[in-house]
């Protein structure tokens, strides 16, 4: 027993030297775009819905996306349309860390008839971008999603834009 606590204690102690690494911040002070940038793409989640999407990057460290998405299938008619408002915490040349506040409105039934329980949503949560090839970037996101029918889930949400520099 003395000799798996001196195990233990020993790898404590000893990890205790990570504690200590050395965190390199950027001497850049301005996270904010220059000039303003927009951005086409597709986006899915439980906010905002599926379907085609608008992106503009305001010189300023707020965001805002417009999205919206329509099937129609004989008499059935589904659509969605969204939009967020974002705020960046962190900004680079290859990402960015936001948080968002979103809305959306759902649509599915007849053409006369909403067959939704919840069909309007909120959703508030943190998400990332990140540059996969020049101006293509990729979002990932995690929201609380509050239904209109009183549901509240934790929903992930996916974008894809390619940007107009």
């Amino acid at each position: 027993m003395k000799k798996l606590i001196m195990v233990l204690l020993s790898g404590v102690l000893g990890s205790t030297s990570l504690l200590y690494s050395q965190v390199i911040v950027s001497e850049r002070t301005d996270m904010h775009y220059e000039r303003q940038v927009f951005g086409v793409g597709v986006t899915a989640g439980p906010i905002e819905g599926a379907g085609i999407s608008f992106r503009h990057h305001l010189p300023a460290p707020f965001s805002y996306t417009l999205n919206m998405g329509i099937i129609k299938v004989d008499e059935n008619l589904h659509y969605a349309i969204g939009g967020d408002i974002q705020y960046d915490l962190a900004r680079s040349t290859n990402g960015r860390y936001f948080v968002l506040l979103g809305i959306g409105y759902y649509y599915s039934g007849s053409t006369s008839k909403n067959d939704l329980k919840g069909p309007l949503r909120v959703g508030l949560g943190m998400g990332a971008e990140f540059a996969v090839n020049g101006p293509l970037h990729v979002s990932l996101l995690g929201a609380f999603t509050f239904f209109s029918d009183g549901t509240i889930l934790p929903l992930p949400h996916i974008g894809i834009h390619y940007y107009f520099y």
